[in-house]
């Protein structure tokens, strides 16, 4: 028996399970014995690979499946019914959506949601806007169509900055805040910081500084491309250190019809926490003693300098020569007419 399986071995064969199990395991056998019991267990493992490829392309099917129905309902929500959910702004926050393209750029879908959301939550929280109303039918209509043109303005905005070389540094946000801070304009804590932005707009702290950020750059583009306002704003500034009487140069050069015909002065009182003028008017006001002016302030949507006529207490008695910018829209209509727009919503 044992010549036979050598035999059979040799011939590159294997030994019948029969006479295998009568054979001690040798060097010699140890092949035929690996050959018998991996051909027993392939009968066991073929179901089971099969098994597992059949699960395989059932998941995978199952999730393609999945996917063309969540886009293809994401897709009508936002296209057909232009629908501002929390669920879908979450969505397009992940996935680049957009609502409408200038050139060979697109305008994300996600930040004309960031807008209507702001905008809606205001309007239904601190101005107790009905949305099932017919008054509130038509200003929500109104919000969307204002914050599509918005974001489409604010994407010109971006390219001319990049053509430009204006930025923005995380360092000129900050300082924004603090500024507005330091005058309690949105609460003097973190806390109140926090809950300001909560109530009014249903914003983070960094939704803010995102919103900020782009406030700062369109008022960066404004005043680096009119020269003319500087011009103007720096000739005012030389005629007062050469002794030209303030009241008398705001009467004759100062934009601001509420002010110009008074001699500049505002007629009220400024304190440091006053929201009837720019943050950074206040800021320089309270760095002048009585009697002296300022530098030409850049106050985003024009150059002013001011003038503390008189302080008592923390109130102060303020005039003003202001310069106002060209309307942002004067600089973006070339743009606009070289590179069109195509949105991708009917509002």
């Amino acid at each position: 028996m044992k010549h036979k399986v050598k035999k059979l071995l040799r011939r590159g064969k294997s030994a019948p399970t029969s006479e295998l199990k009568n054979q001690r395991i040798t060097n010699e056998t140890m092949a035929a014995h690996r050959d018998e019991i991996l051909g027993g267990a392939r009968k066991y493992i073929y179901p089971l690979t099969r098994s597992k490829h059949r699960l395989v392309v059932i998941s995978l099917s199952v999730f393609f499946v999945s996917l063309v129905i969540f886009f293809s309902y994401c897709t009508v929500a936002l296209y057909k019914f232009r629908s501002n959910s929390g669920f879908l702004y979450r969505v397009t926050q992940v996935v680049p959506f957009p609502v409408a393209r200038i050139g060979s750029e697109f305008v994300a879908y996600e930040n004309y949601l960031f807008e209507v959301n702001r905008e809606t939550y205001y309007y239904r929280t601190q101005q107790k806007l009905d949305p099932t109303s017919e008054t509130g039918q038509q200003q929500l209509a109104e919000i969307k169509k204002q914050a599509l043109e918005k974001v489409i303005n604010d994407a010109y905005i971006k390219r001319l900055a990049r053509e430009k070389g204006i930025k923005v540094s995380d360092q000129e946000v900050d300082s924004a805040i603090a500024v507005v801070r330091s005058q309690n304009r949105l609460g003097g804590s973190d806390k109140e910081f926090e809950t300001v932005l909560k109530d009014f707009w249903n914003w983070s702290a960094e939704d803010f500084r995102r919103s900020l950020k782009q406030q700062l750059m369109t008022q960066k583009v404004a005043s680096t491309l009119d020269s003319d306002a500087h011009a103007r704003a720096e000739a005012a500034h030389g005629q007062l250190k050469a002794g030209k009487d303030f009241a008398e140069l705001a009467k004759s050069s100062s934009e601001d019809p509420l002010t110009k015909q008074n001699g500049g002065e505002f007629g009220f009182a400024i304190e440091k926490t006053n929201r009837d003028i720019s943050p950074k008017t206040v800021e320089a006001l309270f760095k002048l003693k009585p009697g002296e002016y300022s530098a030409v302030v850049d106050v985003g949507y024009g150059l002013e300098i001011v003038k503390n006529v008189e302080r008592t207490g923390d109130k102060i008695r303020a005039a003003r020569i202001l310069f106002n910018f060209k309307d942002i829209n004067s600089h973006l209509n070339d743009t606009k007419d070289k590179q069109k727009t195509h949105s991708y919503i009917r509002l």
